[in-house]
């Protein structure tokens, strides 16, 4: 299209748009005759009355799309020529290029800073941003990267040129520093891929058409780190000492660093030692930070251009060097306590090690976590030395067969098929084929981050739910070979009661695992605040149900160890292991049940008083059911425990009825009729009754041996935690006594206008689980 065409058609849209309105533009273009083509393959039609006739049928706001107009084109249209949209845009006077030389000279200060901004950028890839936005952005990075080095020597800043005398800083100590995060990123990312995570939502692995030298030794990147350590010791005398000092610092840092989270030897307990020394390094580079001068040129935006992405070019993330250093600690301290973990024993140990250590605020990085993983599982080795097949023996024997020829080692040693002990084996080990990924994963899976823990546990209700169903078949199958006997009650000697050793222990994690699910969603802030009595009753309904298992566990557990006349040494051993842990379980889950029964009755009086939100209050797109029936979702494909009806869960959490049972006060159930200010102090009562009861239980599980608590290897965060839930059990107690005390002095007043309530975030309680809710006089 020449010149003079486009200075037409723009005269004609300049009449087009000083027309006066519609109708007169469609009578100025109703009566001219289309312009004729010379051509005789073009007929030209006026199509302009068509055009506004059809736009006129329009309505306001309604688009039209052309069925060939896909999204490809629609996207493909605004790319181009949008900065934000086209990496190839560029404005007057840009260049395609990052303009920046990367052989310039460096002085100590210069070289100083970039390797601390190398470092901010190397702790934004560990919060889960791409490479692309983080490293992949520095000018150094790229040219050491690409193209692809084939030898350690072709890892150059400098691909054609030979470096001068005087560029030792740059090629021999920056070369070297950047070799070393590179290496130590190929092995992060090699970590991270080898275990359980999810991309985009914990980390990002892709890599852009580039390596990570993968295909270099440790060894000889090691050795340039200390070559270049040799040059700042000795060959530098005109170098000031406190810039020699931090180089030598960050050197030692990144050495020391590359070798703590190498592939190999990874279950070597002498690691954490590596963590620690990198802990005692970051002080010195804490105070020599103001020393070096950030060269900002050095990273660009442009850089992304080279990098093989599907995505338009993105901003680089920035983080201070301050939180920076404090995420460095953070993953130091955590890598150094992860192989504390190899002190702990398999079981009911390993899972309270991970379940105490993921626990943290705030929660380790996705690198520690997935080193968790490989910790607690790797090379068909549970903790790199007990098999499978141990690991749920020694399980089974702990919690529901005691000294039990179920779990007799020596019963694979039999061949003979006529022999009982063969069937039992060739049994036992079926059901190990099953239980064992089931089992195994609650302590792999308590290694993700939250949200997707809980998302994880729901999911896996489903599936231990199977594994009990497939647990009863076994067990039915194995009494014909132990020769079992049932209990009879003296109130039923008819009916015969069996003990389901194996379903019983799926039963009991099952369980264990829908209280976690619950548990966490207060952590979560899942539940609005009207929810919160009604959720604590379910958790406390959880917790009694597992209470009443473990007491029918023991109750066949004492019937089997009266049947022996005279019990081995072994045998007293394993008994006595096996009650200790049922004893502590008891008392943990007393503890649980009392102090959810405490904060369901004090949300529930508070509800009452109006002093928050009233339980399932109308709302305009649902009813108190429908919110029922999403909170207990997860659990509507589980038979076992049977989830309450929603008017049995709705009388049980309402307040027009207090049922007092016989017996202890702190597992009592709210149902007596309360109608006036006064009958409603009787519910605190009630509350007050279960939280002390609760405060008893946990001071009583923070005095217990780390041995009977199974808390070996994590006695100290685990007492901690505990702490923190009596200070909860406390609080509550006083704000209790606060809401008795304001009552009692206004017994006639409205209760709003007395009292104020404040329901925190999770992470501003003592205990993310219990949910204290704060009760102030106005």
């Amino acid at each position: 299209m020449n010149f003079e065409v486009v200075k037409d058609l723009m005269a004609d849209f300049s009449k087009l748009s000083s027309a006066p309105d519609h109708h007169d533009v469609r009578q100025q273009h109703h009566s001219p005759l289309p312009p004729q083509s010379k051509s005789k393959r073009i007929v030209t039609q006026n199509v302009t009355s068509e055009f506004f006739a059809a736009a006129s049928a329009l309505n306001t706001g309604q688009l039209v799309k052309d069925e060939y107009f896909t999204l490809f084109e629609a996207v493909g249209a605004l790319e181009i020529m949008d900065p934000k949209m086209d990496s190839g845009f560029l404005t007057s006077g840009e260049s395609v290029e990052h303009d920046y030389d990367v052989l310039r000279e460096l002085l100590p200060e210069e070289v100083l800073g970039i390797m601390d901004q190398m470092l901010c950028f190397e702790m934004t890839w560990h919060m889960g941003h791409p490479l692309s936005q983080s490293l992949f952005t520095s000018a150094y990075i790229d040219q050491l990267l690409w193209p692809d080095p084939k030898t350690l020597e072709q890892a150059r800043f400098e691909r054609d040129k030979t470096s001068g005398p005087g560029n030792k800083l740059l090629h021999l100590v920056l070369r070297a520093y950047c070799l070393g995060l590179v290496k130590t990123c190929d092995f992060v990312r090699r970590r991270i891929m080898s275990e359980h995570y999810y991309e985009e939502e914990d980390f990002v692995v892709s890599l852009y058409h580039r390596k990570l030298l993968d295909d270099f030794e440790l060894s000889d990147i090691s050795t340039k780190i200390e070559d270049a350590m040799a040059f700042v010791t000795k060959e530098i005398e005109s170098m000031d000492r406190p810039f020699r000092d931090a180089l030598l610092n960050r050197l030692q840092l990144r050495k020391t660093l590359l070798s703590a989270v190498q592939s190999d030897g990874f279950l070597d307990r002498q690691r954490a030692r590596l963590w620690e020394r990198c802990l005692e390094l970051l002080p010195m580079l804490s105070q020599t930070n103001k020393l070096g001068v950030p060269i900002e040129n050095s990273f660009g935006i442009k850089i992304q251009r080279k990098l093989a992405s599907s995505v338009p070019p993105r901003p680089i993330v920035r983080i201070s060097f301050d939180e920076a250093l404090s995420r460095l600690s953070g993953i130091c301290q955590n890598g150094r306590d992860a192989y504390r973990i190899l002190d702990s024993q398999a079981g009911t140990r390993l899972m309270t090690f991970v379940l105490t250590y993921q626990s943290r605020i705030p929660q380790p990085s996705i690198y520690i976590r997935c080193l968790l993983q490989s910790l607690v599982f790797s090379e068909m080795r549970v903790l790199g030395t007990i098999s499978l097949k141990q690991l749920l023996f020694d399980d089974f024997e702990e919690l529901v067969l005691p000294a039990d020829i179920l779990v007799d080692p020596a019963n694979g040693d039999i061949e003979a098929p006529q022999d009982p002990r063969f069937q039992i084996s060739k049994r036992m080990d079926a059901f190990v084929t099953k239980a064992a990924d089931c089992f195994l994963n609650i302590s792999r899976n308590l290694c993700l981050n939250r949200s997707r823990l809980r998302r994880i546990l729901c999911r896996d209700a489903v599936e231990w739910e199977n594994l009990q169903f497939d647990a009863e078949g076994i067990d039915t199958e194995l009494r014909k070979y132990t020769k079992e006997e049932p209990i009879r009650e003296l109130s039923a000697p008819n009916e015969e009661i069996w003990s389901f050793p194996l379903s019983s222990w799926a039963y009991y994690y099952k369980l264990r695992q829908m209280e976690w699910i619950v548990q966490m969603g207060f952590e979560l802030d899942i539940y609005q605040v009207d929810e919160l009595a009604g959720m604590y009753w379910y958790l406390q309904h959880l917790a009694s149900t597992r209470l009443q298992h473990i007491e029918r566990i023991r109750t066949f557990s004492a019937h089997r160890l009266k049947r022996i006349a005279n019990p081995t040494l072994k045998q007293k051993t394993s008994f006595r292991r096996s009650f200790s842990f049922l004893d502590f379980a008891t008392l943990e889950a007393s503890a649980t049940q009392s102090f959810a029964e405490g904060l369901s009755c004090l949300f529930s009086f508070l509800a009452h008083l109006g002093l928050i939100p009233a339980p399932y209050h109308p709302l305009p797109y649902g009813t108190p059911a429908l919110r029922y029936s999403l909170r207990v979702q997860p659990f509507l494909s589980v038979s076992l425990p049977e989830v309450p009806s929603y008017p049995e869960f709705a009388s049980r959490v309402s307040l027009h009825t207090l049922e007092r049972d016989a017996g202890d006060p702190s597992h009592q159930t709210a149902s007596t009729k309360i109608e006036t200010n006064d009958q409603a102090v009787a519910i605190l009562d009630f509350a007050d009754q279960a939280l002390k009861a609760a405060r008893k239980d946990w001071e009583a599980i923070s005095k217990t041996k780390a041995e009977t608590a199974r808390c070996v290897g994590c006695e100290d965060w685990w007492r901690a935690s505990v702490k923190n839930i009596v200070r909860a059990c406390i609080t509550a107690n006083i704000m209790i006594a606060t809401s008795k005390k304001a009552m009692s002095k206004a017994a006639s007043q409205d209760a709003r206008e007395i009292l104020k309530v404040e329901v925190a975030k999770s992470n501003e309680l003592y205990h993310a689980w219990w949910m204290v809710p704060r009760i102030l006089p106005k």
